[in-house]
């Protein structure tokens, strides 16, 4: 089964038995997830397409929640020539390992 599905500000297109990394959610490692915001459902031939108007009413993608990370470090640097002006920061953005049932 494929699948659209909204998480994060984000679009995902899933398939059963697959690991998607998203934004960080708020549950626990273990946990299952439930994802409501479903825009579109096929089989995996790609037959029997339903689209949504924006979602699809009832449809929901289930899984579950295998590890909360940290990306790898990101470095922004602010730099002005003439004056010596020199920042750097570092980012590393959460995300959630999640494996769609």
């Amino acid at each position: 089964m494929l699948a659209v599905i909204a998480t994060g500000g984000k679009q995902y297109l899933v398939k059963t038995g697959e690991k998607i990394k998203i934004e960080k959610l708020p549950s626990a490692e273990g946990e299952k997830v439930v994802f409501d915001k479903v825009l579109l459902t096929a089989d995996d031939d790609g037959g029997n397409v339903k689209i949504g108007q924006p979602y699809l009413s009832g449809a929901t993608v289930a899984g579950q929640l295998e590890k909360q990370g940290k990306e790898r470090t990101l470095r922004v640097e602010k730099y002005k020539r003439k004056v010596r002006y020199h920042k750097v920061h570092g980012q590393r953005q959460r995300y959630s390992l999640v494996k769609i049932m």
